[in-house]
């Protein structure tokens, strides 16, 4: 199961300070999703996870939030899965594991692969584990210079989880997939951005105001397309020619549905910058 490069701050706290490990802000149709439990470097307790699942899942009903930034806060941007509290390998019973990840850790990847609006991850620092797997899911990646991304798994005798075997060889391809999970080493952002798995490496000091002009781009578009096209590109890589070619033609039949592909047409004709409404 998850785990993080260290033992993680103990969650025994009243629920009003709960409430405060994940921050929430909605401004310019972006909402941003913080990770604020710097002296865990963010490792996810239960409680944050399922405060993310609902906030992507408002972020997608939602049609006045158009983009989605997730990011933390301290030098860690997730440290993995916080493993206090929960049942001792004594303590457990067959199923058990298997029933905690589907409910917890594959229900986070999914819930961010599945959001219909984009999600922009700013990796503040280091990202481990689970976390690794967790900004991996959003559909762009910003990081820090200072951030480091952690198979950390093998260390602790683990397997990957949280979708990390299914997201990897996808972005990355098997054999430099096998090397990051079966080593466990540190990968710096450069090192991330090479590989692929990073859309830009910013300076500590200029990730908030790239992140925010890049949910702002986003948050301006034609924002039913932009879902369609996730969906599209995220079932590509599960999918042979003729499905793949099926969906595209079934999503352009969605889509020209749409206020924003009217709007997009109409403003190819009279040749003027075209306004979308996110409809």
């Amino acid at each position: 199961m998850s785990d993080s490069p260290r033992t993680p701050a103990s969650t025994d706290k009243p629920d009003n300070a709960r409430a405060s490990w994940i921050l929430h802000a909605t401004d310019k149709h972006v909402s941003t999703l913080t990770l604020n439990r710097p002296e865990a470097l963010n490792a996810i307790t239960p409680d944050q996870r399922e405060r993310l699942i609902r906030h992507l899942a408002e972020a997608s009903a939602d049609p006045e939030v158009r983009a989605v930034v997730l990011t933390g806060t301290g030098r860690g941007f997730c440290a993995g899965a916080d493993l206090r509290g929960g049942p001792q390998a004594g303590e457990r019973i067959p199923g058990d594991v298997a029933r905690t990840l589907r409910l917890g850790a594959q229900r986070l990847i999914a819930a961010v692969l599945d959001c219909e609006k984009p999600v922009v991850a700013a990796v503040n620092g280091t990202a481990a584990g689970l976390g690794v797997h967790l900004a991996l899911a959003c559909d762009l990646v910003l990081a820090a210079e200072s951030a480091r991304f952690i198979e950390v798994f093998v260390r602790r005798g683990l397997v990957p989880d949280g979708g990390g075997a299914y997201l990897l060889p996808r972005l990355i391809g098997p054999r430099r997939a096998k090397e990051l999970m079966f080593f466990g080493d540190a990968l710096t952002a450069a090192d991330a951005e090479r590989l692929g798995l990073v859309n830009r490496v910013v300076p500590d000091g200029e990730l908030d105001r790239t992140a925010r002009a890049w949910a702002a781009r986003l948050a301006a578009g034609p924002t039913r397309a932009l879902a369609l096209t996730k969906q599209l590109v995220n079932a590509s890589l599960d999918s042979d020619r003729a499905t793949a070619f099926a969906a595209e033609a079934a999503v352009q039949e969605i889509n020209m549905t749409t206020a924003d592909a009217r709007e997009g047409v109409a403003s190819f004709v009279e040749r003027r910058e075209a306004r979308f409404r996110g409809r």
